[in-house]
């Protein structure tokens, strides 16, 4: 009979799985991308990633969610493992939770974002429902979410921790940067934190460029007949 090797780490029971958290990128460039607009990062990330379906349940719209991920994945309306994370983050840790997209029961209320402001998140992202709609909307805990419900949630499990999730149709990776605002959330790599932020000042550059342009009448027509000519139309 084959052992399980030292290394493998404990044997959990199927559907389970807690492990450790991920640092993520290093604090000066967590802050950093506090400066940074969402669209400016997705533009920066090939537009095409990103969290879609969420909205904001937090009262104010210049609000900024920013932080390291720890992740979650529960059964839809379970929160026993969201209860676990809470005992494992640290101040500026973004929960980030694959709920699957269910609406039908609540999986955080009024109790939990108690605990969270305790805490100093950084604030959640849920891919699933919310309660307790009055207290979320009050300043201090950024929160964004696929809907919500008055109905509770059971905690029963079963679960995992700091696993690759899916959360809104964006990968989610424990210790990735999660960065939201009145646009939406999105998830940077944590490897590619410091390139996507270089990418990001330089498209806000050339976005002020354009702008400046644009409320002068001054905007380069060639930006677009080029595009057209290459497309083979008599520009």
């Amino acid at each position: 009979m084959s052992e399980t090797p030292a290394s493998a780490g404990p044997a959990w029971p199927a559907g389970y799985r807690i492990q450790a958290r991920a640092d993520g990128p290093p604090a000066d460039l967590v802050a950093a991308f506090r400066e940074i607009p969402v669209a400016a990062v997705g533009d920066a990330m090939s537009r095409n990633v990103g969290a879609f379906g969420l909205r904001a349940y937090h009262a104010r719209l210049d609000t900024v969610l920013c932080g390291p991920a720890v992740t979650v994945r529960v059964r839809p309306g379970d929160n026993l493992m969201i209860h676990k994370a809470l005992m494992m983050v640290r101040p500026g840790d973004v929960l980030v939770i694959d709920g699957g997209g269910d609406v039908s029961q609540a999986l955080v209320g009024g109790l939990i974002r108690t605990t969270c402001v305790y805490k100093r998140l950084g604030g959640l992202v849920i891919d699933g429902a919310l309660r307790d709609v009055v207290e979320w909307a009050a300043a201090g805990m950024p929160v964004f979410a696929r809907g919500h419900t008055h109905r509770g949630p059971s905690k029963d499990g079963p679960g995992e921790i700091n696993v690759p999730i899916a959360c809104a149709g964006m990968a989610v990776l424990p210790g990735d940067l999660i960065v939201g605002d009145a646009d939406g959330v999105i998830a940077i790599p944590a490897a590619d934190a410091a390139d996507v932020l270089r990418r990001a000042r330089a498209h806000l550059v050339k976005e002020a460029a354009i702008r400046a342009g644009n409320a002068t009448g001054q905007s380069d027509p060639e930006r677009f007949d080029a595009v057209l000519r290459a497309k083979g139309l008599p520009i």
